[in-house]
């Protein structure tokens, strides 16, 4: 048997790799991840189901002619979802709810051969960015246990950083891929809106937010996943352009001579820590020098109105999920079994007239233009991913007196990544920086509407300039 223990710090690409040259048997990657999660998980909370008996099953079969056979990969407890296995959303009101069918993304992650041997803990309906469910107990970061590793795909996020497995399906609605990404120093991107598939459940959520993908080690990877996963569904209400070469093509490839406009500000009021500072500015020195026109911009929005709008979209999306699981299951919602913060959301939206709904869909399209006509002139904008390095666990409890408490510091957290999440383009969170206390602060590069290969060329020079698979978080010795 192949050593297991080096087994599971090898990227997806290499394990598939082994298998095709049948070094390894699926069996052994499905073990040596299951082994690993007994042992690690218990310090982290990150994996909430286990899909052992299934994964071991499908390991020992035939697998699919796709790019990642046998490799281990987890699914967040989150929108995408798994016949027969719990889908708990992060909420009370789901707790012992069992899905029907798979989501067609499940499909596509399946049909490239991944075998699904778990769930990771998320947020009540991914509304925090921390992972901190009163359901399910928080997940701890794996660089210091004591700390946020974001939210809302923390738990494949840390799971990703402590070597569970090479990658995991995160979702991304104000920042969810991208935030626990930095936090937890692996690599994070959200694609261009409607570049995977929401269905056959969804045709869109939340007016275009929301995007699925994955939280990787490396960016092969996460090209690669991407190529096996993207396309639209029948029946989609629109698609994103269509890439003109696969994106794993993109990955080694030159970028050429990019145009990156960078700012350490934020469109909010929100103050960034020195640490989100410095990390950025060390970022655009690497692009400077390994050959980018690198300049300090500024992104002029009106910030309020940005989060005016932005928090009447998000309150709509927690009534429309509490409304959409009380018909799904048939029975009625209560305040008690809900966390103080979404149904306080919830009621605001039900407060709302459906123009002001509108209305907000209308200002954060119109800002949408403003960007674009603003990545003209850049081939990539560069950002910090977060105001601040990983917070303690605790910050964003939502205390029943005062619920709107999380949100505010939650807006003061991320102020950065909303913006592609309403305008649809791509973004990503590398991590290139660790600051003095050994915490992962990532860097946040935007990438014009469609464009990922330019990004995924960019992430590749960058991942060659300052590698960080070696990097281990303390929970991973």
């Amino acid at each position: 048997m192949a050593n297991l223990e080096g087994l599971t710090w090898l990227d997806a690409t290499a394990q598939a790799d082994l298998v095709r040259r049948k070094e390894v048997k699926p069996i052994e990657l499905v073990d040596a991840a299951i082994e690993r999660i007994e042992r690690v998980n218990p310090k982290l909370n990150v994996v909430v189901t286990t899909m052992y008996e299934q994964g071991r099953s499908a390991a020992s079969g035939d697998l699919p002619d796709g790019p990642f056979p046998g490799v281990p990969f987890l699914l967040k407890d989150l929108i995408a979802s798994y016949a027969g296995v719990r889908m708990t959303s992060g909420s009370a009101f789901l707790a012992n709810h069992v899905a029907d069918h798979d989501s067609e993304l499940v499909i596509r992650h399946k049909r490239a051969g991944l075998i699904i041997i778990g769930k990771t803990n998320a947020p009540e309906f991914g509304i925090l960015p921390t992972t901190e469910p009163r359901l399910l107990g928080a997940a701890h970061n794996p660089w210091d246990t004591s700390r946020t590793p974001g939210g809302s795909s923390g738990g494949s996020a840390a799971a990703v950083a402590a070597g569970l497995v090479p990658m995991a399906h995160g979702n991304d609605g104000g920042g969810s891929i991208r935030i626990p990404a930095s936090c937890c120093g692996v690599f994070g991107l959200k694609p261009t809106r409607a570049r995977n598939p929401l269905g056959p459940d969804f045709g869109d959520l939340g007016s275009g937010l929301v995007a699925e993908h994955a939280l990787t080690r490396s960016v092969r990877d996460s090209a690669g996943l991407l190529d096996a996963t993207a396309g639209p569904d029948t029946g989609d209400p629109y698609w994103a352009p269509m890439p003109t070469r696969p994106f794993l093509e993109e990955v080694g490839a030159d970028p050429g001579r990019l145009r990156i406009g960078f700012t350490t500000e934020a469109v909010t009021d929100a103050k960034v820590h020195p640490d989100c500072v410095s990390a950025v500015r060390d970022a655009a020195k690497l692009c400077a020098e390994l050959g980018h026109d690198v300049v300090e911009v500024k992104l002029e929005l009106p910030g309020e109105l940005v989060t005016q709008a932005f928090v009447t979209v998000w309150s709509a999306l927690a009534a429309w999920s509490i409304d959409g699981m009380a018909l799904m299951t048939g029975r009625t919602p209560t305040q008690d079994q809900f966390e103080p913060l979404t149904w306080a959301l919830a009621e605001s939206a039900r407060q709302q007239t459906s123009s002001a709904y509108l209305l907000a869909v209308t200002m954060l399209q119109m800002m949408s233009r403003d960007i674009a006509r603003f990545c003209r002139d850049f081939d990539v904008v560069l950002t910090p991913t977060l105001a601040w390095p990983p917070p303690p666990l605790g910050t964003f409890i939502d205390p029943a007196e005062n619920p709107w408490q999380a949100l505010l510091k939650a807006a003061e957290f991320i102020p950065f990544t909303p913006l592609c999440n309403f305008t649809g383009q791509p973004g990503m969170s590398v991590p290139l920086y660790w600051n003095s206390e050994g915490l992962p602060v990532g860097t946040h590069f935007i990438g014009r509407f469609g464009d990922e290969a330019t990004l995924f060329r960019l992430a590749a020079q960058l991942e060659a300039a300052r590698p960080w698979a070696d990097k281990r978080p303390p929970v991973a010795a």
